[in-house]
């Protein structure tokens, strides 16, 4: 029975989902479209009053030389460099930047403007017309909103790249919740749900993924949302939020690389065959990662110990305030040093095989009050709370996230799955 109202609610949110539907299909019938003239325009210039030269910076290319195979005069070459050094530093064109040269279109094929694409987004403006002038600017950016669902099968990313989606999409979710899922420890069928914007240059373009405005993540049969909200007390920085306000992130990350296999827990009644089955405690989490994989401190704090000992091999010790404290084993070199301050996320090192290791892992261990404990059954401190006099702005806001993220289906796959109860519900009630 209890299956059968699970049913029945998903069908209501269906419906209130086709009703929104409905309502968008209701206005955009009233809106008129105007035709407006395509003008080629490109860079803040209408490429068709020139004759347009696109290439990129090879090797052995420099500035003076693109402006001097193309007949620029000299003064105007020195111009550039000495007067306009810290817009455009001619020593800094790269191999592979792409530029473009913009030519008068009668005979003479006079050099009116160098453009030099600093990046996707950002471009510099050397304009040689009259008087030399230099400046920056930016390519058109339009944001398209995307939704992204997956039940996983095998992986995280897998689920999300064999939907042709942005590697670094994968990447921000798994971000987001680093401090409350262990992404080492997935089971299949987990489910996700994503919203977040895609960046395209002139409209055709894409230029990459921004940060996640929300998202669901259904681990263990343990649904989380996450929402993006400006947090005040913080600054002004933005942390992710679930349904009723609490924040998602901790003061210690669950595991400090991104992504890797949980190969041996904390134990302290490990027996060992090759000892002979003596006891052999184990105080530390081993993670399992490619060696030269990133290792990231689990929370802020000051680098303590960046030694090499014993079976221990490489290692970094950080200690965190009066009551934490973490240690990370067998690296294959160490980032940092004694005394340097880390903040949480920093690569402090990379995944190796020094010290006593049957293959390449990271040993973390974990001090609280100055003794090992196992990190995983550890309450981790909440960091800080959404401000009070934030909250029912908050609750306003993420209102149509979450019926958004409600109404978001996933694969076909599922669909199936839950087609076969809908069948099979209407089965027993005599109904096709």
């Amino acid at each position: 029975m209890q299956k059968y109202w699970g049913i029945l609610l998903a069908l209501t949110v269906i419906a209130s989902c086709k009703d929104a539907d409905n309502e968008k299909k209701d206005i955009a019938q009233d809106i008129k479209v105007v035709e407006v003239p395509e003008v080629n325009e490109r860079f803040g210039f209408n490429l068709d009053e020139f004759n347009v030269k696109l290439d990129t910076v090879r090797y052995g290319d420099s500035f003076g030389e693109l402006m001097q195979d193309n007949k620029v005069e000299y003064p105007k070459v020195l111009a550039v460099s000495e007067n306009f050094k810290d817009t455009f530093d001619v020593r800094k064109i790269r191999v592979g930047k792409p530029y473009a040269i913009l030519q008068s279109k009668d005979t003479t094929a006079q050099v009116h403007v160098f453009i030099y694409e600093n990046d996707p987004i950002n471009y510099t403006v050397i304009d040689l017309r009259d008087s030399v002038k230099v400046y920056k600017d930016k390519n058109k950016v339009k944001f398209v909103q995307r939704e992204v669902s997956g039940v996983i099968e095998s992986s995280l990313s897998e689920a999300i790249l064999e939907q042709g989606v942005d590697y670094n999409v994968t990447h921000n979710l798994a971000n987001v919740y680093a401090w409350t899922i262990d992404f080492s420890r997935l089971q299949k069928n987990d489910k996700f749900k994503i919203i977040y914007n895609e960046k395209f240059i002139n409209d055709t373009v894409y230029a990459g993924a921004e940060s996640i405005e929300a998202a669901y993540f259904e681990h263990n049969g343990k649904p989380i949302y996450a929402f993006a909200y400006e947090n005040d007390s913080l600054r002004s920085l933005v942390d992710y939020f679930d349904e009723n306000a609490n924040n998602l992130r901790r003061t210690f990350l669950r595991m400090p690389v991104a992504y890797g296999r949980l190969s041996s827990r904390y134990n302290l009644k490990r027996r060992i065959k090759y000892y002979g089955y003596k006891l052999r405690p184990h105080k530390g989490t081993d993670y399992a990662a490619p060696i030269g994989t990133p290792i990231m401190a689990t929370a802020d704090g000051t680098v303590v110990e960046s030694t090499r000992r014993g079976g221990n091999g490489k290692y970094v010790k950080i200690r965190h305030n009066g009551t934490y404290s973490t240690q990370y084993l067998h690296m294959k070199a160490q980032k940092v040093k004694k005394g340097e301050f880390v903040r949480q996320g920093d690569v402090i090192g990379w995944i190796g095989m020094t010290g006593n290791t049957g293959g390449p892992h990271v040993c973390y261990r974990f001090w609280k009050n100055g003794r090992q404990v196992d990190p995983l059954k550890e309450e981790l401190p909440q960091a800080e709370p959404l401000h009070d006099s934030l909250k029912e702005e908050y609750f306003a806001y993420i209102s149509t996230y979450k019926e958004q993220l409600d109404c978001i289906i996933y694969p076909k796959v599922l669909i199936e799955e839950e087609d076969e109860d809908l069948i099979t519900l209407n089965q027993e009630n005599g109904t096709r």
